[in-house]
């Protein structure tokens, strides 16, 4: 993997490079033919992100799997020197190894969800920001230079504030499931997260790749191009496939890898502390009540798109 690595980064910079080229393009008002090129390359531009996001949410299951493994190896130490029998698998029967397995396997959904309701709220804020400007006089005329360090420290902010929560979840979620259900159970939660979130990462990844294509493809005349009922539809799919192709399913890589690492440092004192006792009952209320707000935090409705007069655009 690590040979293949100058390929992977030069397909994944690729596509990038080809959708600005394309943008700038569009600006420009170039002619018809570079214009159809420029849609080539970037169709084929998504195709490459698309691989190479499948290349990373590979080598994020191989390290996880490795992390895995050292998980119960490290567990069994702490073990032996506790005198306690030694954790050589999981069983998948028990009842505690099984609901931290259903968590671990529901997590990626509510990490992606959470993800794609921040880039909506963030979108909304540009949205916003941006016709707010074209109220400005002589904006549209181009007299006056538009605020572009307003629209860029929105977006940054956005960015760096919901990622605030969204890193409590994946920090929070292993220390609960590891004190209250034991470190059997941990290790099937960590089980769920791998087969899960790499199936979501590559079915994320694809799926907005093909969304973005599809509405290329009519774009360039197919289904009654521009402006048709199938194009409506096609520009609402890449609404929904860019925060998935380029938030959600990229963001499952460091998600599963930061659960495991978590897992992995606290394994040793879930062995060795008593559950049910009054220290740890009181951190893992605080630990619960911490989640709730990251959650509640991440499922925050986001400003409302509105016209010039303040009230609901047309179309909104």
């Amino acid at each position: 993997m690590l040979l293949l690595t100058g390929n992977t980064i030069s397909m994944d910079s690729f596509g990038p490079i080809s959708d600005n080229a394309n943008g700038i393009g569009e600006m420009a008002g170039l002619d018809k033919n570079a214009r159809n090129v420029m849609d080539d390359l970037d169709a084929v531009g998504n195709t490459t992100k698309a691989v190479t996001k499948g290349i990373a949410i590979g080598s994020a299951v191989i390290a996880a799997v490795a992390l895995f493994g050292s998980y119960l190896t490290d567990v069994g130490k702490v073990q032996a020197q506790l005198g306690l029998p030694l954790l050589t698998g999981i069983n998948v029967a028990s009842p505690n190894v099984f609901i931290g397995l259903l968590i671990g396997g529901a997590v990626p959904f509510l990490f992606s969800a959470l993800t794609i309701r921040s880039v909506s709220r963030a979108a909304a804020q540009i949205v916003n920001e941006v016709r707010r400007q074209f109220r400005i006089p002589g904006l549209m005329e181009g007299k006056v230079q538009p605020d572009y360090a307003r629209a860029v420290s929105i977006s940054t902010t956005a960015a760096q504030k919901e990622l605030i929560s969204l890193g409590l979840i994946a920090v929070l979620v292993p220390i609960l499931v590891g004190f209250l259900l034991g470190v059997e159970a941990l290790g099937g939660f960590l089980a769920g997260i791998i087969l899960s979130g790499q199936l979501m990462a590559v079915f994320q990844s694809n799926a907005g790749g093909a969304w973005d294509n599809a509405k290329k493809y009519i774009e360039e005349g197919h289904f009654g191009g521009k402006h048709s009922e199938p194009h409506k539809a096609a520009v609402v799919g890449d609404t929904v496939g860019d925060p998935l192709k380029d938030t959600s399913g990229p963001a499952l890589n460091p998600m599963i890898k930061v659960i495991n690492l978590v897992a992995l440092i606290i394994a040793p004192i879930v062995v060795t502390v008593q559950p049910g006792s009054p220290g740890v009952m009181i951190g893992m209320v605080i630990c619960a009540i911490a989640l709730v707000w990251a959650i509640w935090q991440s499922k925050r409705e986001g400003d409302q798109l509105s016209g010039p007069a303040g009230a609901p655009a047309p179309g909104d």
